[in-house]
């Protein structure tokens, strides 16, 4: 009998942690090379055979460890803290001939350039989403709250700009205040902005208005690597920065602990649906 084998590149959160145990569960041995300073070992214990760090740009030792292990399958999932890219990027030989070999440090360009690399010692990667699928609701409306008309106009204005923001790579999240564009989303991430956001709408002179936070995936989303992601995180912002519209892309965001995010949604009347 053929021993499944599936190796996982991970980052921060549970995404990562997720696709492990649900890899295992149907029978996978997963092989996991975490993000210094971003993945954790103990996380990984019950789901993982083999576990092992590796610091940004280290392309070279990861792909050894992935074939070393007989794995030609390979998953990315999981954030990576910008400030990583300063604090833990310690190349190798192979990584600094693949960093000086860049013509852009756009996210869709390193990311897709790595693959490729990984391709030439034959180690595919699959989709981000592998075992996760049914954590990608269609369209509708999830909570108990429904949205006004204000806010769905403030939603669909806030799809427009943020497909754009994305289309750019600088982000995949804005909030909106009907047709004005209160912020985009930066390095800081999806919960940071709406914080700022926050701040930013409490000393506007209209809080009356209809505000949106909305989150897309990209124009041309290679599943394979940086899908859109909301969880309890992003509604326990939403709470805090006192906003009540989280709309996201229907069929393309995947809603970790959906049902306890939809549970809290409820609880804080947020009003969270698929557009």
């Amino acid at each position: 009998m053929t021993t499944k084998k599936i190796g996982l590149i991970a980052g921060e959160g549970k995404m990562p942690v997720y696709i492990a145990q649900k890899a295992a569960a149907n029978g996978y041995e997963v092989y996991v090379a975490g993000a210094k300073g971003n993945a954790k070992e103990e996380d990984f214990k019950s789901c993982s055979r083999v576990f092992q760090s590796f610091r940004l740009g280290q392309l070279g030792a990861g792909i050894r460890f992935f074939k070393e292990h007989g794995v030609t399958r390979v998953v990315m999932a999981g954030r990576v803290q910008h400030t990583s890219i300063f604090s833990n990027l310690m190349p190798d030989l192979r990584g600094a001939k693949f960093l000086a070999s860049l013509k852009n440090m756009q996210t869709k360009n390193i990311l897709s350039r790595v693959m490729d690399e990984f391709k030439k010692d034959g180690i595919e990667f699959e989709n981000s989403a592998l075992f996760l699928e049914d954590f990608m609701p269609q369209k509708g409306v999830l909570s108990v709250r429904t949205p006004t008309p204000e806010e769905e106009q403030a939603a669909a204005f806030g799809y427009k700009i943020a497909k754009a923001i994305a289309a750019l790579d600088i982000g995949l999240t804005c909030v909106v205040s009907q047709n004005a564009v209160i912020a985009v989303e930066g390095m800081e991430g999806t919960d940071r902005c709406i914080l700022r956001a926050g701040e930013l709408y409490k000393t506007s002179a209209d809080k009356k208005s209809a505000v949106a936070v909305v989150k897309v995936a990209r124009p041309d989303q290679d599943s394979r690597f940086d899908l859109p992601v909301i969880g309890k995180g992003t509604v326990e912002s939403l709470h805090q920065a006192g906003f009540g519209v989280l709309a996201f892309e229907a069929g393309k965001t995947l809603v970790l602990d959906l049902e306890e995010v939809i549970a809290l949604a409820d609880k804080y009347k947020v009003c969270l649906m698929a557009i």
